[in-house]
This record gives structure tokens, C-alpha cells and sequence, in this order.
């Protein structure tokens, strides 16, 4: 089944005078980070990604912000082969910092030379609004279910401020805002973020930016993430029955799980020695599966089994079986 992720971001921000790209510069997918007017109290965190696209190993000696109190940042593998991935995290906590607020990244190397990369983080912390809660978290979702998340956006200004729009940076993410009052009558909005049904697999991270009539405030970021799942899932995907004597029997359960109502059409892998019973024939989002493993002779017994549904996309799925056999 495919997996993969997807991270947007936005273009590169103007820091510091132009420089010759070096080798390490080329190993980044980006080198700086603008989370736009953010209201003070939540981190803002933003993996900065890196790819040994180089025929040489390559190693991370430091990572080093020039604001330590307002600012962490490490990264996630130091030592990277040729082909390898990772990622530099910054972590910026706006409890620190009020107004305008950039901050440098030091990121040495020194192998398979001594080279430093510099990376921008920015933020504009205000107190003049709040975003509850901190951004969309929408978790695990199913592929091909179109899932909302909310936040309620409340601006605490004399001036009369209006949220005007809000866009996200994937077409694949719809939004839509509605002005409220609560109980008190304090205005607020609620910005809304719906998923599209055909958001590809992966783990999202992406950003909706929304405009006011405020020229101060013209941009606020929201961040948002979420994991999109196969239509299919198993628990577990790998089975291990133990060990088995010869004509003896061992028994597990696995379940099937679809973002909506499925058959099991085919199993492929099984034989004389190991069988498989479906908990019902009708269609349904959750089956149980039972697989019985009776072996006529001792070894080692290692199996793949291919589950087909109905499903029409993401439709099957792996699920490895193994058990020792004893005499």
C-alpha cells in the first residue's frame, strides 16, 4: 500500500545579504520559516528538512539558535549516509517574545567537510487576539471520509477587526468562517477546515493563513496537521502464532477496519495447512478474521496473505504470518 508524506511550505524569506550556496545549503528543502502574526503562549514548532543528496556521509556537528530563551532546536538524526533523511527542528515559544521576533539557526557540519548553514525563524507575537484551540489537529483520518476541524479566532482590540478571509495552502483543505458571539456577547470567528476525500496517504503538515481588515494584522497562520490512513487498515499486520507441534492447532484474530462498509472477497496465501474464517459475510466496516494453522510437518512457517475486498480504491491489504513448527 502506498505511503508517503507531504509537507507544504511557504517560499523562502529574505534574511541577511546574499551568499553562494554551499553544499550544505543544497542538503535543505528550505531555509527559513515565517509563521506570520501568531498570538502569544503557543510553540510554534517547524521541522526544517534535509536530504544526504550527496555520495559522501554526512554528520551534524551542532545546531545552536541565537536565542536560546526563546528558542530550541535540535536535529532528529545527526549522521546521515548517502540517501539518508532527517530534519532540523525549531522550536519557538512566544511566551518570550512580544512583537516582531527572528531568530538565527547555526547548523554545523563537519563532515565530510566543515561547513555552516544558516536558518531563519520568524514570528510576530501578539496579545491583541487569541486562537482556540492552537490549530487544526484532526489526528488519525480515513482516507476518502471528509473530516472538519475547527477554531475560534477572538480579537481583543478597540478597532473594529474583522476576519476577512482564510486560505489554506493545499487545494486538498476547504475552509469557511462564521462570525459569533458567545454568551457575553463578545464577537469571535470560527474558522472551519474540511479534508477532501481524495487527500492522498500520508502525514500533512500544512498552514491556513488568515487576513484581517487590521494593516497591522494582515496575515495569521493556524497550523495544521494530520495523518490520512488507508481506507484499509489490519491489526495487527504481522502475526506471530508460536510455536506449534505437528497436527497440533494455533488460533489468532486479526481485524479489518474500512472508512466505510466492505466484503472480504479473496484471501490469497492460504492452504492445506493454514485457513482463514471471516466473522460475516455481509458488508460491514469492521471484520474479524480468524486464522487457524493446523501443520503437517516440522520447520519454520512463514507466510504473507493478501486480504481482497470490495473496496474501490486501497482495496487489499499485507498481513505477515509466521510460527515455529516442532516435531
Amino acid at each position: 500500500m502506498l505511503r508517503y508524506s507531504v509537507v507544504l511550505t511557504l517560499g523562502l524569506l529574505a534574511a541577511g545579504p546574499a551568499a553562494a550556496a554551499s553544499w550544505a545549503d543544497g542538503l535543505f528543502d528550505e531555509l527559513s520559516k515565517d509563521f506570520g502574526s501568531v498570538p502569544r503562549g503557543p510553540a510554534l514548532t517547524h521541522p526544517f528538512r534535509i536530504k544526504n543528496n550527496t555520495k559522501s556521509d554526512v554528520n551534524i556537528s551542532s545546531v545552536r539558535p541565537s536565542c536560546s530563551a526563546c528558542t530550541t532546536a535540535w536535529a532528529v538524526k545527526t549522521h546521515l549516509a548517502p540517501g539518508e533523511e532527517t530534519a532540523v527542528v525549531a522550536r519557538m515559544d512566544t511566551t518570550r517574545f512580544s512583537g516582531p521576533k527572528t531568530v538565527t539557526i547555526f547548523v554545523q557540519f563537519d563532515a565530510p567537510a566543515f561547513e555552516e548553514v544558516r536558518l531563519w525563524v520568524t514570528a510576530n507575537g501578539r496579545s491583541d487576539f487569541t486562537i482556540s484551540p492552537d490549530g487544526f489537529a484532526f489526528g488519525p483520518v480515513k482516507r476518502g471520509t471528509t473530516p472538519e476541524a475547527a477554531v475560534n479566532v477572538t480579537f481583543y482590540t478597540a478597532g473594529n477587526v474583522k476576519l476577512t478571509d482564510a486560505k489554506a495552502e493545499s487545494n486538498y483543505i476547504k475552509t469557511a468562517i462564521k462570525e459569533s458571539k458567545d454568551a457575553n456577547g463578545t464577537t469571535y470567528y470560527e474558522v472551519k477546515a474540511k479534508l477532501r476525500g481524495d487527500i492522498p496517504v500520508g502525514k500533512w503538515y500544512s498552514d491556513v493563513w488568515l487576513k484581517t481588515n487590521d494593516p497591522s494584522l494582515t496575515q495569521i497562520r493556524v497550523p495544521l496537521n494530520v495523518e490520512i490512513e488507508s481506507p484499509l487498515t489490519i491489526t495487527p499486520d504481522a502475526v506471530a502464532m508460536g510455536t506449534v507441534r505437528v497436527d497440533g492447532e494455533a488460533e489468532r484474530r486479526i481485524i479489518l477496519r474500512g472508512a466505510q462498509a466492505f466484503k472480504v472477497t479473496r484471501i490469497e496465501g492460504l492452504d492445506g495447512d493454514l485457513s482463514a474464517k471471516d466473522s460475516t459475510q455481509e458488508s460491514r466496516q469492521v471484520h474479524v478474521l480468524t486464522l487457524k494453522l493446523k501443520p503437517g510437518k516440522a520447520g519454520e512457517v512463514t507466510r504473507t496473505l493478501r486480504i481482497i475486498t470490495d473496496l474501490k480504491e486501497d482495496n487489499e491489504v499485507d498481513v505477515q504470518i509466521s510460527a515455529q513448527v516442532a516435531p
